[in-house]
């Protein structure tokens, strides 16, 4: 059996499970126990929604017995309210939460809304999903150019002050973390995305396969807790590659640079 075969199994007997509680109406799966099947692997997760009556969600969340029917459990860790991160016994990893169908009808999808998002795994006969309630969504929303490569700049002149204070971990993280962020965001204009599933959330997947060019910056910009100096030169020498950088903020980033390589 191949390693997507065995998570497909344990996708299909949690909702056997969720379904024998009989308090349950659907188990949704996301992701690549969703619609992005082509991509599971050895390395996946089972991410999903356990639709549920109302009142039931607590019922769910308190004692994990139905879960454990499918597998003893080694691990379990409620991360929100609603879910829960589970490891079994045999290394399948799991996170997943629990929903009313008001609850679900009113949270935030991307562009398309659940329906593109989610695949049903079960439902209850007659059971249909709720519409859900028009609302912006919370998924990150395209920058322009011009305010990506200032929120860069400044994560760099910021993150320079705090490296030359002492603060070495906020420095590392508003270099070789905020900033690049930034450059995940410019990465399409400055190649072509190549075919693969985005992730409206987490822009950072599959960033090596969409950007295969620009990847191969990644070392320079992140090259650990004791060269984030070296990582701001880099990061900032790109900038000035691509876009149009202003020269008195560059000058100034590279003076932070001279001077926190001194000490």
């Amino acid at each position: 059996m191949n390693p997507g075969e065995r998570l497909l199994q344990r996708l299909d007997a949690i909702a056997r499970s969720a379904a024998d509680t009989g308090q349950a109406l659907a188990v949704l799966g996301f992701g690549s126990a969703g619609p992005e099947r082509d991509r599971l692997d050895a390395y996946s997760d089972l991410d999903f929604f356990v639709i549920v009556r109302p009142g039931q969600p607590v019922a769910f969340l308190r004692k994990l017995d139905w879960l454990a029917r499918v597998a003893p459990i080694a691990y379990a860790f409620q991360h929100e309210p609603h879910g829960y991160k589970v490891l079994f016994e045999d290394g399948i990893f799991c996170e997943w939460a629990v929903f009313e169908p008001a609850e679900l009808a009113a949270l935030d999808f991307p562009p398309g809304g659940l329906s593109s998002h989610a695949l049903v795994v079960w439902r209850a006969e007659g059971y249909e999903h709720p519409p859900a309630v028009p609302r912006d969504s919370k998924a990150p929303r395209p920058r322009t150019v011009e305010w990506l490569v200032g929120e860069a700049l400044t994560n760099l002149y910021v993150g320079l002050g705090r490296y030359l204070r002492g603060e070495r971990l906020s420095a590392a993280r508003f270099i070789q973390g905020y900033a690049v962020d930034r450059l995940v965001e410019l990465s399409e204009h400055i190649e072509p995305a190549q075919p693969a599933h985005v992730d409206a959330y987490a822009r950072e997947r599959r960033y090596e396969q969409r950007f295969p060019h620009t990847a191969q910056n990644l070392p320079l910009w992140m090259q650990g807790y004791d060269r984030t100096v070296e990582s701001a030169r880099e990061i900032l020498a790109f900038l000035e590659r691509h876009f149009e950088v202003n020269p008195a903020i560059g000058a100034r980033i590279l003076a932070l640079c001279d001077e926190a390589a001194t000490r």
